[in-house]
Formats: C-alpha cells, sequence, structure tokens
C-alpha cells in the first residue's frame, strides 16, 4: 500500500494514523479523501447502509477518533426513545459507543483509541477499528430502524434486532 506521503506501507509498518486510514481505505477499493493533514473522510458500505467513516488524529493526545455515520437523521418527536435505545445499545459494546450529533440529530459511532508515544497506527489497528465500526454500526442498524420507522418501543427493536436466525434459508 502507498501511503498520502508516497512511501510504501506493508504489514510490518506502521505510520502517521490518517496516512494508514487512507491507505487501508485505498487498498479496499472504499473512496475516501483528506480533509485536513489531521482527518480523512471517506465510505463504506455496510450490510444495510452506506457509512460516512471519518478519522480525526488528535496530536496532542495521541488519540484517533473514528466516526461511522449511517444517513440517519433522528426527528425531535423519536429524540427520547432513541436515547434509551442508545442506552440499550451501549450496554451491549465493549468498544466505542452511539451517541447523537447535537447539530442535526445525526445518528453516529465513536471509538477513540490511544496510540503511544510515536502516535503511529499498524494496518492491523486500522483494519481493527474500522471493522469493528462497521460491524456494530451493522448489527444495530435494524434497531434504529425499528423504532425510528418501525413504531417499536427500544427494548422490543433492541430484541427483535439480536435475534440470530436459526438454520438456513
Amino acid at each position: 500500500m502507498k501511503s498520502s506521503a508516497g512511501y510504501e506501507l506493508d504489514r510490518g509498518d506502521d505510520a502517521a494514523p490518517v496516512d494508514m486510514l487512507f491507505a487501508l481505505f485505498e487498498a479496499r477499493g472504499w473512496p475516501c479523501e483528506y480533509v485536513s493533514d489531521d482527518e480523512i473522510s471517506g465510505e463504506i458500505q455496510g450490510s444495510w447502509a452506506n457509512y460516512q467513516v471519518r478519522g480525526i488524529w488528535r496530536v496532542e493526545d495521541h488519540v484517533l477518533q473514528l466516526l461511522c455515520m449511517p444517513d440517519v437523521r433522528v426527528a425531535s418527536a423519536k429524540l427520547v426513545p432513541v436515547y434509551e435505545l442508545l442506552a440499550l445499545v451501549n450496554e451491549q459494546l465493549w468498544l466505542g459507543h452511539f451517541d447523537i450529533w447535537s447539530k442535526g440529530n445525526v445518528l453516529l459511532y465513536r471509538h477513540g483509541i490511544m496510540l503511544g508515544d510515536d502516535g503511529l497506527l499498524s494496518l492491523g489497528q486500522a483494519q481493527s477499528i474500522v471493522e469493528t465500526a462497521i460491524e456494530e454500526c451493522d448489527r444495530f442498524y435494524p434497531a434504529f430502524q425499528f423504532v425510528l420507522w418501525g413504531g417499536k418501543g427500544p427494548r422490543e427493536a433492541l430484541d427483535s434486532a439480536l435475534v440470530d436466525p436459526a438454520g438456513e434459508a
């Protein structure tokens, strides 16, 4: 993989977080662009939706924040049940959390990863945080749909979304 700085990355290399994410996106064929030296934005097709994924590097804290956003805006009338669903969903997560962005009531998944003093991200770390974000968004997307458009309550929506089908169709 080639970084934005033009050097080749292989499985053993670590790189600046935004460069590593950019290289991962390019290698997977996911559209992406640099927003700034410390931020990347791209799109990934999940099982249920197309997700906007942003990586934001905070140099001073050595923290990479990954945001994954389905194109879901929460109407004011649905905020209370969606906040209740957020609490139930977040109890299920080991990494990251779901939230509603106050500007525009946008649903998002957010995860921060603290990197060492060198501030470098490995390919494995990059793959792991991006794949986890997509998997969690895909896992809980139906629950949010059930509350927003299906008329279900938060607990019922979560229970319905987490039903594992038995057997094969």
